[in-house]
């Protein structure tokens, strides 16, 4: 390993936030396809040209910072139901993980400017974007 490899934090730095009416992780959905309210991402002015190729009706995976998810817990009953037994965070999507990386698959609905406004995001107002990529088709439409 080189020196740059063995280091044990790395420098993330948000493109954006989340704009969205979800204020309390009590009352958002599990899921985005749950009933997650439309949202806005809006993005800061350093990474415009990153956006330049993302349209309306395009899906999109967004990564983003679940600020504040519980960075100290390994396992969890899935999807909150203590009826169901343990499992550990890695194979669930629980937000509470030592790296609190949210996954979301969502639609373009609108563009205006720095702002995509997007269905099915759960995430939290104010919530990090760490990157956008876009969902993948078949290999041969890539």
């Amino acid at each position: 390993m080189t020196e740059a490899q063995s280091d044990d934090a790395y420098l993330l730095r948000p493109v954006g936030r989340v704009l969205s009416p979800l204020t309390d992780a009590a009352s958002a959905p599990r899921q985005g396809d749950e009933g997650a309210p439309d949202a806005w991402l809006v993005f800061d002015p350093q990474v415009e040209r990153a956006l330049g190729d993302v349209r309306v009706g395009a899906e999109l995976l967004v990564l983003t910072w679940l600020d504040r998810a519980r960075r100290d817990i390994l396992t969890v009953h899935p999807r909150g139901d203590e009826t169901r037994p343990e499992s550990g965070v890695f194979s669930t999507r629980s937000p509470h993980r030592p790296n609190p990386i949210g996954l979301h698959r969502v639609r373009v609905l609108a563009m205006d400017g720095l702002r995509v406004r997007v269905a099915d995001l759960e995430a939290l107002d104010g919530t990090p974007v760490l990157d956008v990529k876009p969902v993948l088709g078949a290999a041969g439409e890539r």
